[in-house]
């Protein structure tokens, strides 16, 4: 009977190990968070020994944020592991049918743009070939022969319905730059990467039209 109940305490105790939320050296970082959340509230700093008693506080937070992140951690990555093979399994897998699916969209697509443009041009004959018999009307009165339209193709259709399922075609607008300087400045944006580097190596001694270069200290621990 004992030993039936130490073997059931054994499994529960690995039970709550096992649950971020259960775990008792988190539950024990979370009190001393509060316990620290509480005493920075209450905190002043008036003087200049308020300001250096900060320091050991903040080596404190510092230790415990890396112990919190470090636990953290530990029960993220065998996840993110898991996770990753999963996704690489279901990519290798998937591929086939993802391929199939791309290559009919693509000569369905290659149907509907050829379609368009044997109709445009079609409709570029009869258009040409109207002109010519108004001008001809204009000029004699009458027309020397009848007009003879070419036949316009059919568009393609935008729906297709079937026993097994329904295929439709949407418009899927896109656009591409050919005169960045004509592009209005709502639309262009700040290349940050490049921005922010620049001032954290030059500071102050870089002015770069248009942008103010400024000074925002802060506060950074360094545990022993």
């Amino acid at each position: 009977m004992e030993e039936a109940q130490l073997h059931h305490e054994q499994e529960t105790e690995t039970a709550i190990a096992l649950r971020p939320g259960e775990d008792m050296a988190a539950h024990d970082y979370h009190a001393q968070s509060l316990e620290i959340l509480e005493y920075a509230t209450k905190r002043t700093v008036t003087t200049i020994d308020d300001y250096n008693g900060c320091t050991p506080d903040l080596t404190i937070i510092s230790k415990l944020k890396m112990a919190m992140e470090s636990k953290k951690k530990e029960y993220l990555d065998p996840l993110n592991t898991q996770i990753k093979a999963i996704r690489d399994t279901y990519d290798y897998l998937m591929e086939p049918v993802l391929k199939a699916e791309k290559i009919t969209k693509d000569k369905m697509l290659a149907y509907t743009m050829e379609q368009q443009r044997i109709r445009r041009e079609q409709e570029e004959i009869n258009r040409f070939r109207m002109e010519a018999a108004k001008k001809e009307m204009e000029l004699k009165g009458e027309l020397s022969e009848s007009v003879n339209l070419v036949e316009v193709v059919p568009e393609a259709p935008h729906i297709t319905k079937t026993e097994m399922g329904t295929t439709g075609q949407r418009d899927n607008w896109k656009w591409e730059v050919i005169d960045f300087a004509l592009v209005p400045d709502e639309f262009k944006m700040i290349n940050a990467a490049m921005l922010t580097p620049t001032v954290k190596s030059y500071k102050d001694q870089r002015t770069i039209p248009g942008v103010r270069i400024y000074n925002e200290p802060i506060i950074a621990t360094r545990a022993k």
